[in-house]
């Protein structure tokens, strides 16, 4: 795992958690933020790193040295999969593009993890979480009607990015060893990309019906009760009884089953 922060560092976390073996490898000097990141402090330290740095081990190697690429390739001859999250063409910067790093082991995986994806004109800006979740598309959807678009207090477009990346590692070593494909692949990701996949019918709506699809509050259009309301003790409450079998048994459970029935809420 060579990437910093959110993405690369979370595909290695779920990886880690499944039981992969994760060597991260930090920069000498320059560690990753996410060491110190966050105000809230525990016994002096961020609980950003324990969370996201588990059952991985570390070293220091400077990449940009040629001493840290040829250990960089100590590494890879005896790995599966090789995680980062720079801005496409850092690697073949450092001399370690995906034909040298085959050159040393044909089987590796390499994820690659950015803004917007390996190629294409937007390929070389920088990635952003916030900026992911703009483009794609979800915070257009998320919020109220009229109001500014909020943002989820945690960084969903890192976090989808990595979920889509451990899919493809796995896909790509069931090529290799179950299908017999035999050697290593590229998987390309994309912040971007990783919350545009989370749109559902919004595209096709569009593209077919002309529908824009925008916020809508609590609720969802056309499906009721299903919503967030407040008890009479003043507790908020989720129901989601949108399916008429669900809602029958809501009816039963208000002692007012006769509900179901009632051709206003059919």
């Amino acid at each position: 795992e060579l990437g910093m922060l959110l993405a690369g560092p979370f595909t290695g976390r779920l990886l880690g958690d499944m039981g992969a073996e994760i060597i991260k490898v930090e920069p000498p000097g320059k560690p990753d933020p996410l060491r110190e990141w966050g105000k809230a402090r525990y016994q002096g330290r961020s609980l950003w790193w324990p969370v996201q740095s588990r059952n991985k081990k570390c070293v220091t190697l400077d990449l940009r040295q040629e001493r840290g690429q040829r250990l960089l390739l100590d590494l890879i001859r005896h790995s599966d999969v090789l995680v980062e999250n720079f801005r496409p063409g850092t690697l073949e910067r450092w001399n370690l593009g995906r034909d040298r790093l085959w050159e040393v082991n044909p089987r590796l995986v390499i994820a690659r993890i950015s803004g917007y994806g390996q190629t294409g004109p937007y390929a070389p800006r920088a990635g952003f979480a916030s900026v992911a979740e703009a483009m794609g598309g979800i915070r257009h959807i998320n919020g109220f009607p009229g109001e500014s678009p909020p943002r989820l207090h945690i960084s969903l477009g890192d976090s989808l990015a990595g979920m889509f990346a451990v899919q493809g590692v796995l896909a790509a070593l069931y090529w290799r060893d179950v299908l017999g494909g035999g050697r290593g692949q590229v998987v390309d990701v994309s912040l971007m990309e990783g919350c545009f996949a989370l749109l559902e019918s919004t595209v096709p709506e569009y593209d077919r019906l002309g529908i824009v699809r925008g916020p809508g509050g609590t609720g969802l259009r056309g499906v009721a009760p299903s919503n967030i309301f407040k008890s009479s003790d003043d507790t908020w409450m989720v129901i989601a009884a949108n399916a008429d079998n669900v809602f029958r048994r809501l009816c039963a459970a208000m002692g007012q089953p006769e509900l179901a029935d009632d051709p206003r809420f059919a």
